[in-house]
């Protein structure tokens, strides 16, 4: 995949000759023209196209050198030193070309073997390296890993999870970033533009005390307090490791105690049957959104699976209709989270109107679930403090043990982990139809 610059993709990179070796040739965009006179840039890879003549090893480089790229444009455009990170990386790249892994001088010289050293001059001289100070360099950890400062610390942090990123859909990224760059503007509030390095256990305390004010004058719930340390602190930890920065653990333990575990309210079953699924109550919302309301009521579904269908997912026409939770383009919430749920009652009525799912809903989630509530509110159909529209999952669970359904069929249709080795293909969709229709809802006339 090429780099995002802005948010328009650009072309996957890929290796061009030029003198025997292979290249990475990219134009600059026009947002960084004035931080970067090159045009085109060109760096090499350090691998002859002799020994990699279709570009397979180049091609990794190339990829790498162009992630590392991007994000040298971002870097001089925010006034960070992208020189030293762009002579670092470019060594990085250039040391694992050769063959080695890249160690600072001071490093390598505290924990390689001496045979190890030994090598890496061998290595230079076989080649006639002498006279190339970037191959030198890059052998012999010449280049100074550059500072990770605080205000990067969430690029950085993407970066360094940008596999597990991948599978996510670009709503959810959104949502998992906009958490930890709240968490890192009151951090950087507290403690300033400053290199990781430098990080104390008092800086680390001085957030905590931030926090603890807040809780104290009522600002903030102390859970709130909390996901937003533990947020600094994990983003932290994980550049720690992944830069190899050697730096303290300053975060450990600063969670503040008295933080209260909130748990939704389920509805009654008879209040969802007389009340959320009365004839009419929903009519004058949008029919996609009163129909996921149905949905979720029957099958226990998360609202974001709900909304996630496709028309891949929906089998109205298979003898037991049902409906399949997987990927498809986002991240579940859990392994146990794919699974597949018979329609019956309600929910197989509000499908057979909504054959290709809820495309107006579709990754947004998170806007369905405020125009429900809000709905739900003002017809008063949040009784209890607590209570909305996520509270039908719960009332789903609740109606299951009432009929005394077996612990297995309950995590299987709520996509919880099942505690015991698991055996053979679990539970039909003929099995768990016949729970279903146990506890299946009357419809409303308007569906």
């Amino acid at each position: 995949m090429g780099q995002q610059i802005m948010g328009r993709p650009s072309a996957a990179a890929r290796p061009h000759r030029h003198n025997g070796f292979w290249f990475l040739v990219r134009r600059v965009p026009g947002e960084f023209a004035a931080f970067d006179r090159r045009n085109p840039v060109r760096i090499s890879t350090g691998i002859r196209v002799a020994d990699d003549p279709r570009g397979v090893r180049a091609g990794e480089v190339v990829a790498r050198l162009d992630r590392d790229l991007a994000r040298y444009w971002k870097d001089v455009r925010s006034g960070k030193d992208g020189g030293a990170e762009a002579r670092y990386q470019l060594a990085c790249v250039q040391a694992r070309s050769l063959g080695f892994t890249y160690a600072p001088a001071n490093d390598a010289a505290l924990q390689l073997p001496v045979d190890a050293v030994l090598k890496r001059f061998e290595a230079l001289l076989h080649r006639g390296s002498a006279a190339k100070p970037a191959e030198v360099s890059a052998v012999l950890g010449g280049e100074k890993p550059p500072d990770v400062m605080t205000s990067t610390m969430l690029e950085d942090y993407e970066d360094c999870q940008r596999a597990g990123l991948a599978s996510k859909s670009n709503r959810q990224r959104q949502k998992w970033r906009i958490a930890k760059d709240r968490a890192l503007r009151v951090f950087l509030d507290v403690v300033g533009n400053v290199p990781l390095t430098s990080l104390s256990r008092a800086d680390a305390l001085k957030l905590r005390s931030h926090w603890q004010d807040r809780v104290v004058a009522g600002d903030v719930e102390i859970a709130t307090a909390n996901k937003s340390i533990g947020h600094v602190s994990t983003m932290y930890r994980t550049i720690n490791e992944s830069r190899q920065l050697n730096a303290p653990a300053v975060f450990e333990r600063l969670r503040i105690s008295g933080e209260k575990q909130g748990q939704r309210l389920a509805f009654a079953p008879d209040f969802v049957q007389s009340h959320i699924l009365a004839n009419g109550v929903f009519d004058d919302i949008n029919p996609e959104a009163r129909r996921v309301v149905y949905l979720v009521a029957e099958t226990g579904l998360r609202l974001s699976e709900a909304t996630g269908l496709t028309r891949e997912a929906i089998h109205l026409d298979a003898p037991v209709p049902y409906v399949s939770v997987m990927a498809d383009g986002r991240e579940l919430k859990t392994d146990q989270s794919h699974r597949e749920i018979p329609l019956v009652g309600v929910a197989l009525m509000a499908m057979r109107e909504q054959p290709d799912g809820f495309p107006r809903y579709r990754d947004k989630a998170d806007s369905l679930s405020a125009l429900i509530n809000k709905a739900m509110e003002l017809r008063r159909l949040r009784p209890e403090a607590g209570q909305s529209l996520y509270s039908l999952r719960h009332t789903f669970e609740d109606r299951l043990t009432a009929v005394d359904a077996p612990d297995k069929i309950i995590a299987c249709l709520m996509g919880h982990k099942w505690s015991r080795p698991r055996y053979g293909v679990g539970p039909s969709l003929e099995h768990k139809r016949d729970w279903l229709n146990r506890i299946a809802f009357s419809a409303p006339s308007t569906v």
